[in-house]
């Protein structure tokens, strides 16, 4: 049987390859949008250049090149490399590598190991790499879309670097379209617009986009397409977001931190990307809520109405339309007066609590439902302020035994002005009973 061109040429395999495959780097320089990790300077280009490598953890979201930069550091200095993938892998499998970079360490031969996914791996799984890291029989390079400090054990995280790696900007997304229309011989059948609408719909995610740039060469439109045109020939993906993972936390605590900044805008922009990852609303409306009580108080108290009223809004009509309730309580919010005041209070009294928790209350201010507890004091001396002069006896409440607390400290915003004003009164008022006592 003649060999077919693409074997004559020595092509057969490249031909079948995928488009990001093709497109993989051969040297740590050629690595797109991470130089801060593999410059000359940076910690894996250093390790390179000196022949002397460390465990490292490499955590950044899909399609970085976590993989990609572990094999390359292998290869430039000269350890086998061995990959795992924590989805896939047991105990049987680690104990199988450990042992094969054993024998190669007695051979004069280091093994790079690179685990996939290493978060996956449970406590006790983790623990397996410590000895074998520990006396250097491996270099382990693991792998995370995940926070390692929560999802990995301590142990392992002393005797790893942790280096993050950056989603693609729009400058990396560029140039590794560039690089795939070079390989190709070809531009992208897309127009300028278009561009820009398929470097949005990787979301910086370089592996993505090369995978639809291929699927746009394989369906090879008659006319350049804009977004709309590629929105139809595309399916676009979910935004990256995981209700149980670290970026429900980042994209909640944007929001929150919008909102006390009082960026109407950006506030929008969160509460928009939680809603489109499929983030429950009523997580949001209780979060308002929270925001409203937390950071605004009483500087606003028509905030923590809105915020409930949103959330009535939202349990009535449900989505879509019940969410331009919760956006309209998010715009009250950002642009509501703010104060912590409150909360800070709430938190001072509770440790003061816990410090005196057995001191009663002073007895005038007891009741005395039986003549026992008249006979013992109770409520005895305690004066009505309805009856007092200015609606205000200036009695002391706290216990006996504790001196008089400011938790309460409104600032000068807002309704707190009023109420600052009105404390300051009677805190005048107060000095004149006791005086007069």
């Amino acid at each position: 049987m003649a060999p077919s061109l693409f074997e004559q040429a020595g092509l057969e395999n490249e031909a079948s390859r995928p488009l990001a495959d093709r497109l993989r780097p051969s040297t740590l320089a050629e690595v797109v949008g991470q130089t801060h990790l593999t410059g000359p300077d940076a910690p894996i280009g250093r390790m390179a250049a000196q022949g002397r490598p460390g465990s490292i953890i490499l955590w950044g979201p899909p399609g970085t090149g976590k993989t990609t930069i572990a094999r390359l550091m292998a290869e430039s200095i000269d350890l086998e490399f061995v990959q795992l993938s924590a989805v896939f892998s047991g105990v049987a499998d680690l104990r199988k590598a450990f042992e094969a970079a054993r024998t190669r360490r007695r051979d004069g031969q280091g093994t790079l190991l690179f685990v996939d996914e290493i978060h996956r791996f449970n406590r006790a799984q983790q623990d397996g790499f410590l000895p074998v890291v520990e006396d250097g029989t491996i270099v382990l390079i693991g792998a995370t879309t995940e926070n390692p400090s929560f999802e990995l054990n301590p142990a392992l995280l002393s005797r790893c670097q942790v280096l993050v790696l950056r989603r693609h900007d729009d400058d990396s997304l560029e140039e590794l379209l560039a690089r795939a229309e070079k390989i190709e011989g070809t531009p992208l059948p897309v127009t300028a617009e278009g561009r820009q609408a398929l470097k949005a719909m990787a979301d910086g995610d370089g592996r993505y986009m090369l995978n639809l740039a291929e699927e746009l060469y394989r369906v090879a439109p008659h006319q350049p397409l804009d977004p709309a045109g590629l929105a139809e020939v595309l399916q676009r993906r979910a935004p990256l977001y995981d209700k149980a993972q670290e970026s429900h936390y980042n994209l909640i605590s944007a929001l929150h931190k919008s909102l006390r900044g009082s960026d109407a805008d950006a506030a929008l922009y969160w509460m928009a990307r939680m809603l489109a990852g499929g983030e429950d609303p009523l997580y949001i409306a209780r979060r308002l809520v929270r925001f409203a009580s937390e950071d605004i108080g009483l500087a606003d108290p028509e905030a923590l109405r809105q915020a409930l009223a949103a959330k009535e809004a939202y349990d009535f009509l449900g989505s879509p339309e019940g969410e331009l309730a919760l956006a309209q309580a998010a715009l009250y919010l950002a642009t509501a007066p703010k104060s912590n005041a409150a909360y800070t209070a709430f938190k001072a009294a509770n440790r003061s609590a816990k410090e005196t928790g057995s001191l009663n209350p002073p007895l005038h201010i007891l009741n005395a439902p039986t003549g026992m507890m008249k006979d013992l004091g109770y409520g005895k001396g305690y004066a009505y302020d309805h009856d007092a002069e200015d609606g205000f006896s200036g009695q002391n409440y706290f216990p006996d035994d504790m001196p008089r607390q400011r938790f309460y400290q409104p600032v000068e915003r807002g309704f707190e002005r009023d109420i600052a004003r009105r404390l300051a009164y009677w805190d005048k008022l107060r000095a004149k009973r006791m005086d007069d006592a």
